[in-house]
């Protein structure tokens, strides 16, 4: 079975938006991303750091989907990172109300020494030094992905760059690769990334769904129209987590196959939005996933004949 390590946020989060509120969840990056890995045949281990007051259970779920823990650190004497945020009416947009680190402010990461030498490696969301340290810490992997959001572009653009540098994939959003590039056009914005580092970009477009770009090819996959989108948080890093899982386990990093991988990333994510939290994708199963990756086929296959 092939490996994927996981480096991100294991956290408590707080949420807002105009369908109710939460009181503190389970929440993080590499949550979310496990989550939707653990649907693949992959041994995936996670890396990350909470306090003494996150509770057992939020780990025994983690196990339960057979994710390795070994990577978290638990601090007994400190508190976990915490993120309070609230949607406005689009869904879109949102503004952040707390960010506590706690333990992440001197988290050093170690990656499990069975694990240095997984072929794929997701650098979730945290700081551009900490995904430096990991990258230095793995033998020689295939796929180095990072997922990394605009904080660190206005805090640490130095380290930031110096990440991009050793990636070859990089999985951001619009406005983000915007932000990044001072481009308003993706297409222009995506060849700059790829001269930062990255040769495949994927700019993810929300409810719009997500460009896959790689020298002078690009691909589209569009957001499944929902009923209910409840809340966003996690989508991101659940499309993420989908697309890595799908190539650890196909072990094809052809731009061919990450095209599927795109595909299955969105599926994962159609389903993270439609209630708070990690809810949803606590309780997939793979027969409704597989009914998803269906429906994904049908909305985009046409015939079309050409003269």
């Amino acid at each position: 079975m092939s490996q994927l390590v996981i480096v991100g946020t294991v956290a408590f989060d707080a949420i807002e938006t105009p369908f109710g509120k939460t009181d503190k969840i389970l929440g993080g990056a590499a949550t979310y991303i496990g989550l939707a890995a653990s649907h693949y045949n992959v041994d995936a281990a996670l890396v990350s750091v909470v306090g003494g007051d996150f509770p057992q259970n939020h780990l025994d779920l983690l196990t339960g989907k057979n994710l390795n823990i070994q990577g978290i650190e638990i601090k007994a004497d400190g508190k976990t990172f915490f993120w309070q945020g609230r949607y406005h009416n689009d869904m879109n947009t949102r503004d952040t109300l707390a960010t506590e680190l706690n333990v992440l402010a001197d988290f050093k990461p170690v990656v499990p020494e069975s694990y240095r030498s997984a072929e794929v490696v997701l650098l979730g969301n945290l700081h551009p030094l900490v995904q430096l340290d990991v990258i230095a810490q793995m033998t020689d992997p295939k796929i180095l992905m990072l997922d990394t959001m605009n904080f660190w572009m206005e805090h640490a653009w130095d380290d930031l760059l110096r990440v991009m540098a050793k990636v070859n994939v990089i999985s951001i959003n619009d406005e983000e690769a915007r932000q990044l590039t001072g481009e308003y056009s993706l297409v222009r914005a995506a060849k700059k990334i790829s001269e930062m580092g990255p040769d495949h970009v994927i700019i993810k477009k929300g409810e719009h769904g997500a460009l896959l770009f790689h020298q002078q090819d690009v691909f589209y996959a569009p957001a499944l129209p929902l009923e209910e989108v409840f809340d966003p948080t996690g989508a991101g890093d659940t499309f993420a987590g989908g697309f890595a899982g799908y190539l650890a386990q196909s072990k094809n990093y052809s731009f061919e196959n990450m095209k599927n991988a795109v595909i299955h990333g969105s599926a994962l994510a159609s389903f993270c939005v439609e209630e708070f939290g990690t809810k949803r994708l606590e309780r997939l199963d793979g027969t409704t996933l597989s009914e998803r990756l269906q429906q994904f086929k049908h909305l985009t296959q046409f015939d079309i004949e050409l003269n």
